[in-house]
């Protein structure tokens, strides 16, 4: 007998990755799956991936993804009968909520009055208390003067966290050791909040040392029933964003975890939560939980619990939302699942998001691999939007062999035109503290440094891979320009065979028609380069055996990168000539003053200073939003400010000039 689908069409208000894995369950479920895009998503992936897309224009989340009015007019025009939020964006604001409801939608989520519940940090702690949940003590009022919120923290005593009362991902969220940066914190914590959630509001909670972060799954219907899905650890965090996510927790027993699903299900009862929802807690050196929060969406992490109990979360929010009773009963946890989230960040400038033009994306192809991915070969990352490019997740039958397996995998993901986590990724997973899984969430702050992010290979060897890769980038080159090597000139000086000059040296580049390969040289050294397709490269051993695969492209500056295990590197063209006399020039009139430039594309959010101020070393001078992170661009010295040249909510781009500067 054929099976009636959950609801006949479903509009995913949302982007990326999430919008994809969504539409596979649709597909799965034979349900119309309608999507939404900006202007700048036209040509992205979730686009393609569903039946329908309707373009509500705008670049900038609050211009599109955070315009309900044009996303219900979505749903009417494309005769959606239900919409699913994703995460981020509307996915937790009860307003909207309400208003699809209003306009005859099914809202795969929570009612309004439950997401306004445990939305609201603030209330959600209260509610925790009196269901005899243990909370952390703070400041959890609604009187969010500077001098109340001073007073509390010097009541609550350092260290302790400034949190978004709207927010979650870690926006909104500042750690404060020291009183005199506790103003600061609350600002910025604001702002930041009011950017992403609408919502200044703050709450205090004292700070654990070093602890684990667990959160538990719970689905709960309209009949009145709640389950418990097992935990999942999110301790690795950076900047209070999760990195790495797996189920079961190493440090969950199953005593402990009887205890934190009846947590988990005694608030979300006291609520009368309905669909799938996270309640998080954070655990302790002694093994004691504390709840944190509820969040009243899909988690970006579900993916680890659905391959542990063999549940699509999403099939099972479309059934509840139809009204339809749970039907599982407590699920057994089967083998031992990790999830790690690709960014296009680049860890060697600490982290700063990356954006341009994937020249390659091939995700690991290997059983028990899952990929659920937002981009594709071609794809623009932009930094209106988060940075994340895809999730990678892995299972086996235990921790030891997931934990081998996402190595692999981590070994075969290849990605290029920007600068990406992965090489991090691969030390993470290859740190014996992960190995053993005593993992907390200061694990980077403890274990990280650059310096461990050199590559597998040594970097004379990815300058000669690259050298012998850029003969071919003429041809697989970033599709928006004609003639991607219009600037050849400024990287070789003959024909035959090819000079790639670079500040690390002059590399000789000649095809080698033998083994259809491109020769690269330098000195004494030399490499054998071949195209792999699908924008990727491969190094050739000398008795021809496949060596090492990895990407090479050109940025728009014009910088050489090569990512070779994971690790992404640039090699810069050598400096000009230096003429004497312009120096000598500069020298009197601008050498003595320093630009300060935008390090990556953003908007400013703030700037404290202005055209003749006297600053110190490293004081701030303004404030950079990118990719929904504020970024504090400090003074590299003492000096006089000379020049402001930008204004509070204008977008700059990479390299832009925003302050100038003369040495006091």
């Amino acid at each position: 007998m054929e099976l009636k689908p959950p609801v006949p069409s479903l509009l995913i208000a949302n982007r990326g990755e999430i919008v994809v894995r969504i539409a596979r369950t649709c597909r799965a479920l034979g349900v119309r799956s309608i999507t939404v895009y900006s202007d700048a998503d036209k040509n992205a992936l979730h686009v393609r991936a569903c039946d329908e897309a309707i373009g509500i224009g705008g670049t900038s989340p609050r211009d599109s993804y955070l315009r309900a009015d044009r996303i219900l007019d979505a749903a009417v025009r494309s005769r959606a009968a239900a919409l699913h939020p994703g995460y981020g964006f509307l996915s937790e604001n009860a307003d909207f909520a309400q208003a699809c409801l209003d306009a005859g939608l099914t809202f795969v989520g929570p009612t309004p009055s439950a997401m306004r519940a445990v939305g609201d940090k603030i209330a959600a702690k209260q509610t925790a208390a009196a269901a005899g949940v243990p909370i952390l003590a703070g400041y959890a009022e609604r009187d969010q003067s500077p001098h109340a919120l001073r007073d509390a923290a010097e009541r609550i005593a350092l260290p302790l966290l400034v949190k978004a009362a709207a927010g979650g991902g870690g926006r909104g969220m500042r750690l404060v050791t020291d009183m005199a940066a506790f103003d600061e914190a609350i600002e910025s914590a604001q702002r930041e909040a009011r950017a992403a959630f609408g919502d200044p509001t703050v709450f205090l909670e004292r700070f654990v040392q070093s602890p684990r972060h667990i959160e538990v799954q719970i689905l709960a219907d309209t009949h009145g029933r709640c389950i418990a899905l097992g935990e999942r650890e999110c301790s690795i965090q950076r900047r209070y964003q999760k990195i790495l996510e797996e189920s079961p927790s190493p440090a969950v027993t199953p005593a402990l975890r009887a205890k934190l699903e009846q947590a988990a299900i005694a608030i979300a009862t006291a609520v009368g939560y309905v669909n799938a929802g996270t309640v998080e807690f954070v655990l302790d050196e002694e093994g004691q939980f504390f709840f944190l929060e509820m969040n009243a969406r899909l988690q970006v992490e579900h993916p680890v619990t659905e391959m542990v109990t063999g549940i699509d979360l999403v099939a099972e929010q479309l059934s509840i939302a139809a009204g339809a009773p749970l039907a599982l009963a407590h699920p057994s946890q089967r083998g031992h699942a990790i999830e790690v989230r690709i960014y296009a960040e680049d860890p060697a400038s600490g982290f700063l998001p990356s954006t341009g033009l994937l020249t390659a994306f091939v995700p690991p192809d290997m059983p028990h691999v899952r990929n659920d991915v937002a981009v594709t070969h071609g794809s623009r990352i932009l930094a209106a939007y988060d940075p994340m490019l895809a999730k990678l997740i892995v299972h086996a039958s235990d921790r030891r062999s997931a934990v081998a397996l996402l190595a692999r995998a981590l070994d075969a993901y290849q990605v290029g035109g920007v600068a990406t986590n992965l090489g991090f990724l691969r030390w993470l997973v290859a740190r014996p503290e992960f190995e053993e899984g005593t993992t907390t969430t200061d694990f980077i702050d403890r274990h990280f440094r650059l310096e461990d992010l050199q590559p597998q290979k040594g970097r004379r060897a990815a300058m000669l891979a690259a050298a012998g890769a850029l003969p071919e980038l003429r041809t697989t080159g970033d599709a928006e320009r004609s003639d991607p090597w219009q600037t050849l000139g400024q990287w070789r000086h003959s024909a035959m065979p090819d000079e790639v000059a670079l500040a690390d040296g002059t590399v000789q580049v000649e095809r080698s028609y033998a083994e259809d390969a491109w020769r690269a040289s330098l000195d004494s050294d030399a490499a054998l380069v071949r195209n792999a397709g699908h924008g990727t490269f491969q190094s050739l051993e000398p008795n021809g055996a496949d060596g090492d695969r990895f990407t090479a492209w050109l940025d728009s500056s014009g910088t050489l990168w090569t990512a070779i295990a994971g690790s992404a590197i640039r090699f810069a063209r050598p400096a000009p000539p230096t003429d004497t006399a312009s120096t000598e020039h500069r020298h009197s009139g601008t050498a003595s003053r320093g630009a300060i430039e935008a390090p990556m594309s953003g908007t400013v959010v703030k700037i404290n200073v202005t055209v003749g101020d006297a600053v110190k070393a490293m004081a701030v001078l303004m404030v950079v939003e990118a990719m929904k992170m504020e970024h504090a661009l400090a003074a590299p010295y003492a000096a006089r400010v000379s020049a402001v040249k930008v204004q509070v909510g204008q977008s700059v781009a990479a390299g832009e000039v925003l302050v100038e500067l003369e040495e006091s």
